[in-house]
Formats: C-alpha cells, sequence, structure tokens
C-alpha cells in the first residue's frame, strides 16, 4: 500500500508530529512547544488546552509539507500517567495533573492499606502505588478538590485527550492504561476488583483496547482544523515509555532500550508478563498483544539539564543553547574533578521511590566551575540511570545490548558518557530521533495493514551508530558509582549499600 502515516507524540515540553512512508522513512516533521506549570513544590501541571492548540499548529505543518490526501491513518503517543478530568460534557475541569507530579503520596499510601499492603496490589494489578500514577491523582482530586471530582465523568490520559479532540471518542490502550496504576497488566484490562476496593466507578475509566486498534476516526470539525481528510483512521498508540523502548525495535527479548529524554527511561520487552517482586519496577502491556515491556524510570535526566540550563538564563539574559551546555560539559575532565550530582529534582521513581527526594551538588569546592557543574549534571544523570540498569540485571533481564534514543542521545556528550558509566557499547537506531512519534507512526501502518504486525514494521528499524565505552573513563566512573550509590542513603536515609 502507499501512502504516508502520522504519528503524533504529546510530550512533557512539546508535541511532535511525524509522517512516514510505506518504508517508515520519515518523510516530514514538526514540534511546538507549551509551558509547564508548577503551582506548589513536587506539583506538575499543564494546561490541555495548550495541547491541542500546538497538536493543530504541528499537524498542519506537516501536512502541509505532504499531500494530506495520502495520509492512511494517525497514531497516537504521549506523556503517561496524566490525568485529565472531564465533565459529561467532555469539557476539560482543570489543568492536567502530570506524571512527575508528587502530590499524592498520602494517597497512594491509604491506597495500599485498602488492599493489604503491597502484596494485595501486585495481585490486583502486578504493580505498586507509584506517586506518578494516575489512580492516586484521581484520589487526591476526591479528597481535595471534591466539587470537581464530583463533575468528574471520566478521566483520560493525555494523548487520549487528543484522540476525543481527533475522533469525539473516549478509549485508551493498554500500554497507557498500564501507566494509571489501574489496568490489571496479566489480564490487560481493568481491575474491577481495585476500582471497588477504592469505591471509584469503573465508569470513571474510558474503553481499553490493544495498541494498533483503530478506535475511531478523524470527524469533519477537526479535519479542517489539522489539514486532513476526513473519516482517516486513528489508532490505540501507545504511551510514550514503552512506545519509546518498542520504536528502537525492542519487541522482543534480549534488548534494553534506554530513553534519555526529560526523563531517563530503561524498558525491555518480554513474551510473558512476569511477577514483579517487590514492586521496584514498572510492568505494562507491551504495544503488541503478547507482549509486556518492563522499565525502571528515573525522573530526570535530560530534565536535569534543562533546568540547568534554564537556571543560568537570568545570569545570560538568555537561555543558553543546549549544544552550548554540551560544550561547557566537555570542557570539564570526566568525573567533574570528584562533584557529584544527585538529580532527584522532581522526588524519585527508581531505583528508589521517594517523591520527597531533592537534588544536590555534593563535594564543591573552589576548584569548581560552571563547566564542572555542568558536566557533574550529565555524570549525575547517567550515574543515576546505571542505578536503574542495576535494577533490571537483577530481575535477570538482558542489559549488555543497549540501544539509546531521546533528545540527549543526539549529543556526544550523552552518548559517549552514557556507554563509559555503563562500561557496554550503546546503539542509535533508525528513527530513532524522532523517539515515540516515529513508533506511533508505524502503529497506524499495522492497524491499517500496511505491516501484518508490529514486528514486522519494526523490522525497518536499524543500528545506524555504535559508540564504544573508552576503558579509562569507565574506571574513573565505575569510581564515581561507588560514591554515588551512597549519598541517596546518606542524605535521605535507606538501607542501600
Amino acid at each position: 500500500m502507499s501512502g504516508t502515516w502520522l504519528g503524533i507524540d504529546l510530550g512533557t515540553s512539546g508535541v511532535k508530529v511525524v509522517a512516514v512512508d510505506g518504508s517508515a522513512e520519515v518523510l516530514a516533521t514538526e514540534t511546538v512547544g507549551y509551558p509547564l506549570h508548577l503551582p506548589e513544590p513536587g506539583w506538575v501541571e499543564q494546561d490541555p488546552a495548550d495541547w491541542w492548540s500546538a497538536t493543530v499548529q504541528a499537524v498542519r505543518a506537516v501536512a502541509a509539507r505532504i499531500d494530506p490526501d495520502d495520509v492512511v491513518a494517525i497514531g497516537l503517543c504521549g506523556q503517561m500517567h496524566g490525568m485529565v478530568a472531564l465533565d459529561a460534557a467532555n469539557q476539560v475541569l482543570r489543568r492536567a495533573v502530570l506524571w512527575n507530579d508528587n502530590r499524592n503520596g498520602a494517597e497512594c499510601e491509604w491506597l495500599l492499606e485498602q488492599v493489604g499492603g503491597l502484596d494485595g496490589l501486585l495481585a490486583l494489578t502486578n504493580n505498586t502505588a507509584l506517586p506518578g500514577y494516575t489512580v492516586g491523582k484521581i484520589l487526591w482530586l476526591r479528597n481535595h478538590e471534591p466539587d470537581t471530582f464530583a463533575r468528574t465523568d471520566v478521566v483520560l490520559n493525555p494523548k487520549d485527550l487528543l484522540r476525543l479532540h481527533l475522533t469525539g471518542d473516549r478509549v485508551t490502550e493498554v500500554s497507557d492504561a498500564s501507566g494509571t496504576g489501574l489496568l490489571d497488566v496479566r489480564a490487560r484490562r481493568w481491575s474491577t476488583d481495585l476500582l471497588a476496593a477504592l469505591d471509584l466507578p469503573a465508569s470513571l475509566l474510558p474503553p481499553v483496547v490493544e495498541s494498533s486498534d483503530v478506535t475511531g476516526r478523524l470527524t469533519a470539525a477537526a479535519a479542517a482544523l489539522v489539514g486532513l481528510r476526513a473519516g482517516t483512521p486513528v489508532v490505540g498508540g501507545g504511551g510514550d515509555s514503552v512506545l519509546q523502548t518498542t520504536s528502537m525495535g525492542i519487541e522482543s527479548p534480549g534488548l534494553l532500550g534506554i530513553t534519555l529524554g526529560t526523563a531517563g527511561i530503561l524498558g525491555a520487552a518480554v513474551d510473558h508478563c512476569p511477577d514483579n517482586v517487590g514492586g521496584r519496577v514498572q510492568v505494562s502491556c507491551g504495544n503488541a498483544p503478547d507482549r509486556w515491556h518492563v522499565m525502571g524510570v528515573a525522573l530526570t535526566t535530560g530534565g536535569a539539564l534543562q533546568w540547568w540550563r534554564d537556571a543560568l538564563a537570568p545570569l545570560l539574559g538568555e537561555r543558553p543553547a543546549t549544544q552550548a551546555l554540551a560544550e561547557l560539559a566537555a570542557r570539564s575532565p570526566v568525573g567533574a574533578k570528584g562533584l557529584r550530582f544527585l538529580p532527584y529534582l522532581v522526588g524519585e521513581r527508581c531505583p528508589h521511590v521517594d517523591p520527597g527526594a531533592r537534588g544536590a551538588w555534593v563535594g564543591l569546592d573552589l576548584r569548581h566551575d560552571v563547566a564542572d557543574m555542568t558536566r557533574a549534571v550529565v555524570e549525575g544523570a547517567l550515574l543515576n540511570v546505571r542505578e536503574v540498569r542495576d535494577v533490571l540485571a537483577g530481575l535477570g533481564l538482558a542489559v549488555d545490548d543497549v540501544r539509546i534514543s531521546g533528545g540527549a542521545s543526539v549529543y556526544p556528550i550523552w552518548s559517549q558518557t552514557l556507554a563509559d558509566v555503563l562500561g557496554t557499547p550503546v546503539s542509535s537506531v533508525s528513527g530513532g530521533e524522532h523517539g515515540a512519534a516515529h513508533g506511533a507512526a508505524l502503529l497506524a501502518g499495522v492497524g491499517t495493514g500496511q505491516w501484518p504486525s508490529l514486528r514486522e514494521a519494526l523490522r525497518r528499524v536499524h543500528v545506524t551508530s555504535t559508540t564504544e565505552p573508552d576503558p579509562d573513563r569507565v574506571a574513573v566512573h565505575d569510581r564515581g558509582y561507588a560514591e554515588f550509590r551512597r549519598l541517596y542513603p546518606a542524605l535521605y536515609g535507606g538501607d542501600r549499600p
């Protein structure tokens, strides 16, 4: 089949739209940003109206560079765990509460009490109650904004609000639903037992389908706004943390995917649903019906350098370019003269479930300058990634054949430092720079018959370059890692060595 397939990825900093052809080659792409709102410490929100406005702008820009009549289908992807509360008329009731918002720790503790503790919850969903998950946000809304909760008719994840705008349908799919904390990931359906234990109505959640299922078609009103044909199919798509890994060609066991975006996402595909012993990782339904996804998420990775860039802006009169910061970090020696940075700027999820953790530089002295501080930010973020990698290794997952993607991965300071910190080669793949938006476009192709399966679609993904670790730098980082692992328990308690 000839044609074009679109992938729309609703990220934390902006929406990205990618158009691909029948060979999965990228024809056009556009990204449009939008702001965060930080009303209280640990709170992170966005205005869903900004999402839709940016999406319309980005899709129209891509449609202008291709033949819009050739678009066969649209796939959706987006930031996971967000809470979008809608009334019966599909009106947004408040700003969306995002994945990295940590306000609902008390609600998560209460949830565990209702189901008999961690083991009881794992029996129902195979995941613990992380503060980032949607369920804690729903409970927070009920406790702290009862009038808004009373008016809430349905709760959607961010990408599924785009689906509603595009098709008029309230639907989600299994990978994004896994991140709500309300899905029984073994059975790939909502946990009615958990909903009952929490006194939440099942009607609060939308129907859930597989990632490549067609969920609706573009309405005439939406088509006029975005510049595409009315009736264009929209497929389920995926939660970004899962689909980002999948889009690196990681559909079967044996590979580890690392996404260096705002967060650091380490994920692997498995052909069965593993028991999440101790709830240390996140287990999600994969983007194919017979696949599951195991991941650990460090909440702040590339986002640490974004924060540092914004912090420097008042001194410079403008935000420094990311490339300029990368060059600045490269001026500091490996190890940043012993300066360590803890990247827990919005708390942490893995390797430590601790919404109260905070970032820090440790070891500052008169030798250190802004270059050392910048390198320490990069190294601290990636030493934290190594600790997540070790958690996955402890579960018996393959961790030495590593593929990387995400915005930070295009800068050598990140890819080389990651290879040195992990002590293993890291490979970039075709389409990796387009991330989960590329994966969403491939799912659109699978859903409309361009490829018979996700596995077949992913055969188009191939390694484009490999960064080898340098033995001398590996030795420096091994020593630094031993120091880094002592800092969290020293500052925040805990029994980690």
